[in-house]
């Protein structure tokens, strides 16, 4: 995909899908019952929709964004949010967070990775705060997609049962849910765009051998196609994994 079909396809993603209203939601509601909320820490944070969401409610923001086009869209979107743009293997946020959250950024990892990457991120936690990881289910409709053409599963689970034992120094407690979420678009042409757009995830589109348009076309007929014609449906449900940070000294 060029830069302008990914940034149309990430548009039509936002406008069929109801994942804002619903991550924000759930999301709010945990840092409504936080006993603090004097810093607000987003990793990976994007063009800044959740950051500036969720930041209003807490006296400091503050977020890590390494890619300079979404730290513009970031500083457009909430300025009032301190920003960092060191990746998040360098950066050093400076201040222990109440309540951090990592979205959609562990596609950028290998899962050897995953677990001292959480061992990082909770040492930017204060003790008896909370950090929140955001992950789509690998058994959702846009994660088999991305099985069948490229044989590659994100899962969070694992990550979250090892850290509910052997990591008493950092971890309280540790659960994982799960989100319903969809994406629905009217017309074929909006509904192969975002599904090449769900499949071009990181490490992904510099493989060599990738699903050609036919290829997906026949997919997206298949699977996503809804039974009484009115559309196309994809579920994305997202998995949430909160992890306490022990306050053991």
């Amino acid at each position: 995909m060029t830069t302008d079909d990914y940034r149309r396809a990430f548009e039509l993603f936002l406008a069929g899908s109801d994942e804002k209203a619903v991550t924000h939601a759930h999301l709010l509601a945990l840092v409504e019952r936080l006993p603090r909320r004097s810093v607000f820490l987003d990793i990976g944070a994007g063009s800044g929709a959740t950051t500036r969401y969720l930041g209003s409610h807490f006296e400091r923001a503050v977020a890590i964004e390494p890619s300079k086009y979404m730290r513009d869209a970031l500083r457009r979107t909430y300025p009032e949010a301190e920003v960092l743009s060191d990746p998040v293997e360098t950066a050093e946020p400076g201040v222990l967070a109440d309540f951090a959250l990592c979205s959609h950024m562990f596609y950028f990892l290998p899962a050897s990775q995953y677990l001292p990457t959480v061992r990082r991120l909770l040492g930017w936690v204060r003790p008896g705060g909370e950090l929140v990881l955001i992950l789509q289910n690998p058994n959702n409709e846009c994660m088999r997609l991305v099985r069948h053409f490229f044989d590659i599963r994100f899962d969070l689970s694992s990550t979250a049962n090892a850290l509910r034992t052997g990591h008493e120094d950092l971890v309280g407690s540790c659960t994982l849910e799960t989100l319903p979420v969809r994406f629905h678009a009217d017309n074929l042409a909006d509904t192969l765009a975002v599904a090449e757009f769900m499949a071009n995830v990181p490490d992904l589109a510099e493989r060599p051998t990738r699903p050609t348009r036919k290829d997906l076309e026949q997919y997206v007929l298949k699977h996503f196609a809804d039974p009484d014609g009115t559309g196309f449906t994809i579920t994305h449900d997202h998995d949430i994994v909160r992890i306490r940070r022990s306050t053991r000294p």
